[in-house]
């Protein structure tokens, strides 16, 4: 398993959702990722999802 993270920004800078999880890949995490904006309705709002590398797997807005 690594290790990947989920930042979600509001337009004023402030953070919605800064959190991290597990994947068995990259393409688990950007499912996972992508669950979690729906879930939570951040689709619309700046958001990212990394890797603990550092490598971009989501971004938007």
């Amino acid at each position: 398993m690594a290790l990947y993270y989920l930042t979600v920004f509001e337009k004023n800078g402030e953070k919605l959702c800064d959190e991290s999880f597990e994947a068995q890949s990259e393409q688990e995490a950007k499912q996972i990722g992508q669950r979690k904006l729906e879930e939570n309705n951040w689709v619309v709002k700046t958001h990212r999802c990394t890797s603990a590398a550092g490598k971009l797997l989501l971004f938007g807005r």
